[in-house]
């Protein structure tokens, strides 16, 4: 595993670590797929992490001179709860929406999802169709790269051993533009594409296609445009035949593998299914976005932005103690430093509340909160827990008494074998915090990142109802 753990308080700091250890060091913003990488030997090189997540301002999105900008530590769910983004960057947005579940969700950046260049990750296809650009960064000064160009090939991008992904920009959709992100997964909630397509047109008129931009993922080594049909579209109306005809032309300009997800045939149709089914829903006008208005974010009271500004750098070495506070109480651990959160939550701090269940952010058993935000403990580095507070399963009760989520689950026998259970009281508590009275809809999309192999989920589900009607009796006094 790693050697070194510097947490940052500056980006100069996080430029003078890369520039230093070049090749043997990464940057953590999320670092939810880097922290599973690692444990399963795919970085042999790296002994050096550089942790951004504390510096202030790197998560903001900003609307100036007609282009969006996201910062480095922008999350999925920062995209999905940003007003801006739904009415001028909307294929951003449902993307955003498909990657993961809402633990994830706060973790995983915009910015680490374009570092990891997979052709299935999901928020690169709309941000190529969007004509994004990227502000690499180094020592040596800055550099723009259209995303597009950013990929050399599969799981390669141009990315240097001393830059650092800085800022990702792109023009906003004016009123003559439309957008969309549709998918094609094997289940509802955390499924990796088996296609995913984005179309961004410009029209004259409402009715004639004066520019357009069709990007296809998980097809090629990388993600890819299609310009035959962006061509044959241009000074056209969306009618039927020209939709079906662009479908096909869509279609033909890629060779997709087989792979365990779907045959090449049948993602080669799929294509065609995707780009004609967004060129019917664009022509429309009125979209349906897919999108939930209120989805639970499960992020707590500063909705997972970095508010408090890490006064100064600090490392972790093999050695170094972490110093946190758990479930209210300070602690001080010399060991695990070179774990996962998880590991070190149950192993050195002797909590074993949390469990693991997949090791790579499936099922949620491993859900604690982290600076008041809910996440995936098995994909969080050990020492991100110093200076930091930290709430598992057994410091939901208060003073004794359990928590309404958990009095619920008793209740209503939502428990068989238990061993999924505290990542439900987790996920149920922070909902609970933030939507008083959370419908059906919201209580699913709020467990969508926690597998059950026992009860169904029916009796957890009813009993996140009647946690809340509970908490509202409490309230009303």
């Amino acid at each position: 595993m790693w050697g070194a753990y510097h947490c940052v308080s500056r980006v100069e700091e996080a430029l003078a670590l890369l520039d230093q250890h070049r090749g043997q060091a990464r940057i953590v913003a999320g670092g939810t797929d880097l922290i599973i990488e690692m444990e399963r030997g795919q970085h042999p090189q790296l002994g050096v992490l550089i942790d951004i997540t504390r510096v202030k301002g790197l998560d903001d999105i900003r609307l100036r001179d007609g282009m969006i900008t996201l910062g480095p530590l922008t999350t999925h769910n920062h995209v999905l709860g940003s007003a801006l983004i739904r009415e001028r960057g909307l294929p951003l947005a449902q993307a955003s929406w498909e990657v993961g579940a809402p633990q994830i969700r706060n973790r995983a950046t915009v910015a680490g999802n374009l570092i990891t260049a997979s052709p299935a990750n999901d928020t690169i296809t709309p941000l190529i169709a969007l004509g994004a650009e990227l502000r690499l960064s180094s020592l040596e000064g800055e550099r723009s790269l259209a995303l597009e160009d950013f990929y050399t090939g599969f799981r390669q991008t141009a990315l240097q051993p001393n830059e650092m992904l800085s800022a990702i920009s792109f023009p906003a959709l004016n009123d003559n533009q439309r957008g969309l992100f549709l998918k094609l997964g094997l289940r509802r909630a955390q499924a990796i594409s088996v296609v995913d397509a984005a179309v961004v047109l410009s029209l004259q008129d409402d009715e004639t296609v004066s520019r357009a931009r069709v990007a296809l993922g998980s097809v090629a080594a990388t993600i890819v445009r299609v310009p035959a049909a962006e061509d044959f579209l241009l000074g056209k109306r969306l009618t039927p035949e020209n939709i079906a005809h662009a479908g096909r032309l869509a279609s033909a300009a890629v060779k997709p593998i087989d792979d365990i997800r779907g045959s090449a045939e049948y993602r080669s149709e799929m294509v065609k299914v995707l780009v004609a089914r967004a060129l019917r829903q664009l022509a429309r006008g009125s979209l349906d976005t897919g999108l939930p208005d209120h989805p639970p974010m499960l992020w707590g009271k500063d909705g997972a932005k970095v508010k408090t500004a890490l006064p100064a750098g600090f490392t972790h070495l093999p050695d170094t103690p972490i110093a946190s506070t758990v479930n209210g109480e300070s602690v001080l651990v010399h060991s695990g430093q070179q774990k996962s959160l998880l590991h070190w939550l149950r192993d050195d701090v002797k909590l074993p509340g949390a469990k693991e269940g997949c090791a790579e952010g499936e099922c949620g058993a491993c859900t604690v909160f982290l600076d008041d935000v809910a996440v995936m403990s098995c994909m969080v580095h050990a020492p991100r827990a110093h200076g930091a507070e930290i709430v598992t399963v057994e410091g939901l009760a208060n003073s004794g008494a359990l928590h309404p989520i958990q009095d619920a689950f008793i209740d209503e026998a939502a428990v068989q074998c238990g061993y999924c259970t505290p990542g439900f009281l987790m996920a149920g508590a922070k909902l609970l915090e933030e939507i008083d009275a959370p419908s059906r809809d919201q209580i699913n999309y709020s467990i969508s990142g926690n597998l059950c192999r026992c009860t169904g989920y029916y009796k957890i589900v009813k009993a996140f109802e009647e946690a809340s009607k509970a908490r509202q009796r409490q309230a009303g006094g």
